[in-house]
């Protein structure tokens, strides 16, 4: 959970750096979730295989969106529903057939275990640039399109410390830190870029920062 009382964002982009059996995120159906426990409790388990291969990427193909389970198929042996695990079975599926070494007492499995849950995935991102009107320093940075401007500069702290001590305009106009850049009329115009064949790069909308003790007028 975010500072702000709400599911923290990420990007695709974020996820898909925590990739190591020892740093293991997925996202899928829309959310992100942190497996590193996970790999840690079985650590060595064969069964544990299909998820590492899957590092750091989206696994909604496993799941059937209406039941958000694991998809299932019909067994041509069998005849009987089964769980659908083409790239191999994994933690907390069960096996083809009763096997008297299969542990079943671990609870909920852990697609469906909220503690591994934290955070949503961004369903778009967008980039933005940020000028620092004291330094005129300049950082092109990927955000998500739901965040507020205050949890945007959040991510911009790692290039000033003390983005917290400036007012950030657009257009001249003070920002609402507590809205989406949509809110505050910073649209995104990328479509329409790809549309007209132009460079996204070069028309990136810039966001001013005033320091407070030197509020000049933009």
């Amino acid at each position: 959970m975010g500072k702000l009382g709400r599911p923290s964002f990420y990007t695709p982009n974020e996820v898909a750096v925590h990739n190591t059996l020892k740093d293991l995120w997925v996202s899928y159906l829309g959310k992100v979730y942190d497996l590193t426990p996970l790999a840690e409790e079985h650590a060595g388990n064969v069964l544990l295989k299909p998820i590492i291969a899957e590092a750091g990427k989206d696994i909604s193909h496993w799941f059937n969106k209406k039941t958000k389970d694991i998809r299932t198929h019909i067994d041509p042996e069998t005849g009987c529903e089964k769980y659908y695990t083409p790239h191999g079975r994994f933690i907390h599926i069960p096996p083809p057939y009763p096997r008297t070494d299969w542990a079943n007492d671990f609870g909920r499995p852990w697609w469906k275990d909220e503690k591994y849950y934290i955070g949503e995935l961004s369903q778009k991102t967008r980039f933005i640039r940020i000028l620092n009107t004291l330094t005129s320093q300049e950082q092109t940075i990927e955000v998500c399109s739901e965040e507020y401007l205050s949890e945007i500069l959040e991510r911009y702290l790692k290039y000033n410390q003390h983005a917290g001590s400036y007012t950030w305009k657009y257009n001249g106009k003070n920002l609402d830190m507590g809205m989406t850049l949509e809110e505050n009329e910073i649209f995104d115009e990328s479509e329409d870029f790809y549309v007209l064949s132009m460079q996204e790069e070069q028309w990136l909308p810039a966001i001013h920062l005033y320091f407070n003790d030197d509020l000049t007028e933009a």
